[in-house]
């Protein structure tokens, strides 16, 4: 059953089959109403697999966007190609929901934004998990004034790189990745969320080891270079006032720092790993000797990659703005 109660369930293709596939389709296996109808990739035989695993008919991007039953499209494939699979998709009429980032430059990101109107389709952009508990509770914290007002605020995702182990790590060093864009847009997505948008900022970057060694199984040893910047700094002003500092990094061996902190006029708020749906949510005053856990409410949806892709169906449905939007994800990318 969809989510207005009918037998239709909504009907969806993923392009994309690689290693954030199966996360998705963990979710929409928890959703009833969404059925996934169609795989599709670039590389041989990975939609067949998929297929054959999760059900469904593997075809070409072509049969995929020529399908009529299709409610949307969700774009799984790497960074770069996230906008020019996007724009064949809207060009074609489908609906699509997009792993982050929106475009790798705000000039490919907002062509999409005016297509998707042009079109009268719906856009939705990955992340979403500012749709889940944690990240909903430390908002409900702020807007019922439990730190006063936000005065500022720090941000740190803070490693050692991907080559440690991803099978693959060369893609999270080309032209639109680096820690920035790849982990970046939890974070700003969150920050934009928690204390409305951003309207000046300042930073700068630096490749501290351009030559990454990896050392996965299979590919130890192996040398290659990174092309994006891999450790970024920077100082965000919000329209509201506050002014957070975000470091972004590939090149830290060890640090006690993470995550999200505001800073209240009257106390300061931990906030949990934006790259994830839970808490902790903590918060701490100056008379307070203790952090203090905000409870979490009980989620009424699974709390997992692939929420903000039902939101977006289900406010099709319903005819509302849906929240993981275009809008937002153009934000981030400016």
């Amino acid at each position: 059953m969809n989510s207005k109660g009918s037998a239709a369930p909504s009907r969806i293709g993923i392009i994309g089959c690689g290693n954030i596939a199966p996360v998705y389709l963990k979710t929409l296996s928890e959703i009833p109403w969404i059925e996934v109808a169609s795989f599709a990739d670039g590389l041989a035989g990975r939609a067949e697999s998929f297929a054959s695993k999760y059900g469904g008919t593997a075809v070409s991007v072509e049969d995929m966007l020529a399908d009529d039953s299709l409610h949307a499209v969700v774009n799984l494939t790497p960074a770069t190609a996230h906008a020019e699979v996007t724009r064949i998709a809207l060009s074609a009429g489908r609906p699509v929901f997009s792993e982050k980032p929106l475009g790798v430059d705000f000039g490919e990101a907002k062509q999409l934004v005016d297509l998707a109107r042009a079109k009268g389709v719906r856009l939705g952009c990955a992340p979403d998990t500012v749709l889940g508990v944690g990240l909903q509770t430390a908002r409900a914290a702020i807007d019922k004034g439990m730190i006063g007002e936000p005065i500022g605020g720090a941000g740190f995702m803070l490693g050692f790189g991907p080559e440690w182990w991803h099978p693959n790590p060369e893609i999270f060093y080309t032209t639109g990745a680096g820690p920035l864009f790849d982990m970046g847009p939890y974070y700003l997505t969150a920050l934009a969320s928690l204390l409305g948008p951003a309207k000046s900022i300042i930073g700068s970057a630096r490749a501290a080891s351009a030559e990454r060694i990896i050392h996965t199984t299979g590919r130890v040893g192996d040398r290659f270079t990174a092309v994006a910047p891999t450790h970024v700094s920077s100082i965000i002003e919000f329209g509201s006032g506050a002014v957070v500092n975000l470091t972004t990094s590939f090149d830290v061996k060890a640090t006690k720092l993470r995550n999200i902190e505001i800073f209240g006029s009257e106390a300061t708020l931990r906030v949990p790993d934006p790259n994830t749906f839970g808490g902790p949510v903590e918060i701490k005053g100056i008379l307070s000797d203790e952090w203090r856990e905000v409870p979490l409410p009980k989620p009424n949806t699974p709390q997992q990659r692939g929420i903000g892709l039902a939101d977006m169906l289900s406010a099709t449905q319903a005819n509302r703005p849906h929240r993981a939007s275009a809008e937002l994800a153009l934000h981030v990318v400016e």
